[in-house]
């Protein structure tokens, strides 16, 4: 039997937001920048997406079947592909209508609902599911979660969802001796099976191809092959995934990458010891060696390999808190606006801008971070957070009115004057508790302050 190298791609964007101050807060709700959202998704479509899209249709074509990808395209970028750029679209259909690509599911707005809310996590998923459905005409059966984050309780989370594939990262500190070139099942859902990622192979295409100061640089396909020959000797299959952007935003055109893209499947498949399978093919070829357990949640971001680029200081913790400790009170709003930007505050990026790591993953978030500094993601985050928490107050408010008018009209007696009182004073009240939420906010970024450095100027790379 061949062994099995399986290719995945993330295609994601943020819902950036504008510039939002103190001032804004109630007075303007819209959040986004849409100038910024515009340009950079026109700017990466011209360089990756489209033409990487046409070179993979045509690795499909030339090698009739053999060749095969994975994608996990999250609803945040599919509205952006929409808005700016519906070539896109159409040039992912062309490859879903090939037969040879697996598209995942995942949460719709690259959210970090699966640490926070079960019932978000599985409303997401699902509201994702539809929209492959409806985009690509294809059902997703494997899964992907936000930032490949796993762990025992989210994989029986998913699992109870009906996928009984999920990709995750091959954490060192997880596997320990373990290999992650075999397949592997869930601590709490044993029949589900896990693919995990190469990282130091992924990461030779993400991060170093175009590094000139890497001893290894240039890479060649058949250089890499003989790398992964190595790695899976006496294993099964190689897990290669990253962001799709590498191909000519994070590692430019000139850099070779497309080339390289182009040629290495024919060394592959010339060489015939390995064959290219999606997830799911994956899953159905090799049996599970053995449980993988992870109590804690694992993800592929940075060095560490879990969840403090979103979750690892007081500014993101605090942040997050708030977030979604409305979401009780949005479950009596029917407000599609209202469950649209909670939605998108949701997304992980927002929460990542935030992160003060810099040290050893510091270039990463700063190439990443459209911010000056973490603490003005932090402040510019918590201003929209404030107006939309007087929208949310807002909205439960006419709604009681609107109730307590139904029922006092069911009694023959009229209670508008008092409806607009509770209102009123409602507003008054958010309002002082947005002036409150606002003075904490300086609070704490000047609290952060005193425990973290400020960032340094540095180089590198993504998103």
């Amino acid at each position: 039997m061949k062994k099995s190298i399986c290719l995945y791609f993330q295609v994601h964007q943020p819902s950036r937001l504008r510039l939002y101050r103190f001032f804004d807060i109630g007075k303007d709700s819209h959040y986004y920048d849409d100038f910024a959202n515009r340009t950079i998704l026109r700017r990466v479509a011209q360089k990756c997406y489209l033409p990487m899209n046409a070179l993979l249709l045509e690795m499909i074509n030339r090698h009739k079947g053999e060749f095969k990808v994975t994608f996990s395209i999250s609803g945040s970028v599919l509205e952006q592909f929409d808005r700016y750029a519906p070539e896109v679209i159409e040039s992912f259909r062309k490859l879903a209508d090939t037969g040879c690509v697996e598209f995942l599911s995942e949460t719709y707005y690259h959210s970090l609902a699966s640490l926070a809310s079960p019932d978000e996590f599985k409303h997401q998923v699902m509201k994702h599911r539809e929209a492959i459905e409806n985009y690509f005409g294809v059902t997703p059966k494997a899964f992907r979660n936000t930032e490949l984050i796993y762990s025992d309780a989210i994989g029986e989370m998913v699992y109870d969802m009906g996928f009984k594939t999920m990709l995750t990262e091959g954490a060192k500190h997880v596997l320990g001796w373990k290999s992650p070139n075999y397949v592997y099942s869930g601590a709490m859902a044993p029949k589900l099976k896990l693919l995990l990622k190469n990282s130091s192979l992924s990461d030779d295409i993400a991060f170093r191809f175009s590094d000139k100061n890497w001893p290894d640089w240039p890479l060649t396909g058949e250089k890499y092959l003989s790398w992964i020959k190595a790695a899976a000797q006496n294993d099964e299959i190689v897990n290669l995934f990253m962001d799709y952007e590498t191909f000519g935003e994070h590692q430019k055109a000139q850099s070779g990458i497309f080339d390289f893209m182009r040629y290495f499947p024919d060394v592959v498949l010339k060489d015939g010891e390995f064959e290219f399978v999606t997830p799911t093919q994956a899953a159905r070829k090799h049996e599970s060696v053995g449980v993988l357990d992870v109590p804690d949640p694992i993800s592929w971001a940075d060095e560490e390999r879990d969840v403090t680029a979103w979750l690892g200081n007081e500014l993101q913790n605090d942040a997050f808190g708030k977030l979604y400790s409305l979401e009780e009170k949005l479950s009596i709003v029917d407000d599609e606006a209202l469950w649209s930007d909670y939605g998108h505050l949701q997304e992980s990026d927002h929460f990542y801008y935030m992160c003060t790591k810099f040290f050893s993953d510091g270039a990463v978030h700063k190439y990443f971070n459209p911010y000056d500094t973490p603490y003005e993601a932090f402040i510019n985050y918590m201003n929209v957070l404030s107006d939309f928490i007087l929208r949310v107050d807002d909205a439960i408010s006419v709604s009681d009115a609107k109730f307590a008018a139904a029922k006092a009209e069911g009694k023959g007696r009229t209670r508008s004057a008092k409806s607009s009182a509770t209102k009123s004073s409602a507003k008054t009240s958010a309002k002082a508790k947005t002036a409150k939420a606002s003075a904490g906010t300086e609070t704490a970024v000047k609290s952060a302050g005193k425990k973290t450095a400020a960032p340094k100027k540095r180089t590198t790379k993504t998103k």
